[in-house]
Formats: C-alpha cells, structure tokens, sequence
C-alpha cells in the first residue's frame, strides 16, 4: 500500500476538523455554530498547519511535492484535467448557491398582546370576559381601605415569591431570569402596558399562561407558566391590586378607550 504523502495527510486533517466544527459541535450543543466562526477555525488550523509544514525545509518541498507534480509531470495529465475542470465547476456551485434568491416562508407576525377569550374556566368556575369583569376586592379601595391596603400586601407577597424573577423587583422585566427570554417578561412600568387592559385581561393572562393563548398569531414563545396550578383565584385579583398600586397605573375600565 503505498505511503500517503504529507500534503495528503494534511488535507486529511483539515477535512476532518471541518467536519467536526460543522456537524459534530451542533449536534452535541444542538445550536449550530455561525459560519463566521467555524472559517475563523479554519482559518487558524491553516495557518497551523502551513506552520508545521514549513518549519523544516525538507518537510515543506515534501508538502509541495503531489502539487509540483500534479501541475508538471506529463503522467499527471489525467488528474490535472480533471482537477481544472472540478475547480471551477465548485466555485460555481458556491457561487450560485450563496448568490441564488431562496423562497423564505413569510415572517409570521407576532401579536405581543392577544385578544381575551370571550369567557375562561378557572378551576370550576366559568369567567366571562365579554361583558365587565371587574376585580372582586377593587371596591374596598372606597369601602374598606383597610380590607383594601390587606389585598394588596397579599399581591406584594405572591409576586415576590413568584414572579419577580421575571419581572423584576421594580416591576420592570429586568428579573434575574428575564435575559434568558424571547420575548422578555413584561414591564408593568411601562405605561402602554397596565393602563391599556382591563384586569380581567391580566387575569386571565396570568391564570393560563403561556399555553393558554389562543393558536391564531402562533407562535407566542411565551414562558408564563399557568398559574391557576399554583395559585388560588384570590391570590391572583390580589397581585393585580399590587401591580396597580407599585406602579400607580390604573387598569383600563370595561368600555373605556384603550390610551
């Protein structure tokens, strides 16, 4: 069997780390890696191995011997045509491929803040949402503003044992998971956000969740889990009371203009 030469073995090399870089890393990570990266790889395992090869004289006229004799000795001839015919045939194919017009699905549309359903079913109670829904402890604000200041210490308690690692201390979205979301947690300080939605809105939104929301406008990448699973439906009025209150945002009342 005869010896493969230097040039080959490097090709060999070469080849294998491209492999490796292009398939082997994605599938283990299950993330690709960019283009860009993987030719920033190659190129330093090139420069690496025009570095091993050079080092010794001998080493490198042994490197650029098949090539010397593919391009000069006339019992390469097969191989030379072949090989100038391929070439370019490869660069074309690149070429086109990278140049060529590609018929991309549309962009889907993304509705941050989906219609309500018209009723919802908490538990075993049905909800509806079509005619005004307001919260049941919002009228001790004028009633019993003790009962009232009771509901909204509640709220504060429930959302910082559960939901501030979204949303944030400050109600913002900048909770300490809140990067690792796309889209991000809401922010309750922002002003398009409280005022524009009646709070049967965020109650529902916050008793089903994520896989709550409707198919139409899919996908809605939304990480809120459902918390009708862990929370009771008072719990759930209460943190609605404390959103309102932190961030001195009023819920926009069934029939009022949306701001």
């Amino acid at each position: 069997m005869q010896r493969l030469s230097l040039f080959t073995k490097c090709l060999i090399i070469f080849v294998v780390l491209w492999l490796f870089l292009r398939f082997f890393i994605g599938s283990v990570w299950s993330v690709p890696l960019p283009a860009s990266v993987i030719s920033m790889y190659l190129g330093l395992i090139l420069l690496a191995i025009l570095v091993h090869v050079s080092v010794e004289d001998d080493r490198f006229r042994e490197f650029l011997r098949p090539v010397k004799e593919t391009l000069a000795d006339d019992d390469r001839r097969t191989r030379r045509t072949v090989l100038f015919v391929l070439i370019p045939l490869v660069m074309l194919g690149l070429s086109f491929s990278r140049l060529s017009t590609k018929a991309d699905p549309p962009a889907v549309l993304r509705t941050a803040h989906p219609a309500p359903p018209t009723e919802l079913e908490y538990r075993d109670k049905v909800i509806g949402l079509t005619q005004e829904v307001e919260n049941p402890f919002r009228h001790l604000e004028k009633d019993d503003t003790e009962a009232f200041k009771a509901h909204v210490d509640n709220g504060r308690r429930v959302y910082y044992q559960n939901c501030f690692y979204c949303h944030g201390d400050d109600l913002d979205g900048e909770g300490h998971f809140a990067h690792g979301f796309n889209p991000p947690p809401a922010n309750f300080q922002d002003p398009g956000i409280i005022p524009n939605y009646q709070e049967s809105f965020f109650f529902w939104r916050i008793s089903k969740g994520g896989p709550g929301l409707p198919p139409a406008a899919t996908p809605w990448d939304s990480a809120m889990p459902v918390w009708e699973d862990h929370l009771t439906e008072e719990e759930i009025w209460d943190v609605i009371l404390f959103l309102s209150e932190y961030t001195g945002y009023r819920p926009r009342t069934f029939g009022e203009a949306a701001h």
